[in-house]
């Protein structure tokens, strides 16, 4: 099935996620005391500009590497993953764990449904 033309709105709210994403990894960062390139070290990337990138919400932390960064930052992996989750794939996360208002990014709160 093809993919339909991008809706304006909604890419909207995606970068707005990924943004809150990535601050909210920077301050994990930045509260562990490392580094982007420490981090990138840590979590075995070649280069550090990849943290950079998600940092900033141009990029996402692969499912299989977030083991590795909820350790590098010393978060529960699990509660890590749940986390990206609601930012990354906010629909997901609302079937899987309801619409709590707690766990809901700020996005969502602000009325996106």
């Amino acid at each position: 099935m093809p993919r339909s033309a991008a809706d304006p709105a909604k890419a909207a709210v995606t970068k707005g996620l990924r943004q809150e994403a990535g601050r909210w990894l920077k301050a994990a960062r930045e509260a562990a005391g490392l580094t982007q390139a420490e981090l990138a070290e840590q979590v075995g990337l070649r280069y550090y500009t990849f943290v950079s990138q998600v940092e900033s919400g141009l990029g996402r932390v692969p499912i299989e590497a977030q083991g590795a960064w909820a350790a590098a930052v010393g978060h529960d992996p699990a509660q890590f993953a749940r986390t990206l989750l609601r930012y990354y794939e906010p629909e997901l996360h609302r079937l899987l764990f309801g619409d709590a208002a707690e766990d809901a990014p700020r996005a969502r709160q602000a009325g996106r449904g």
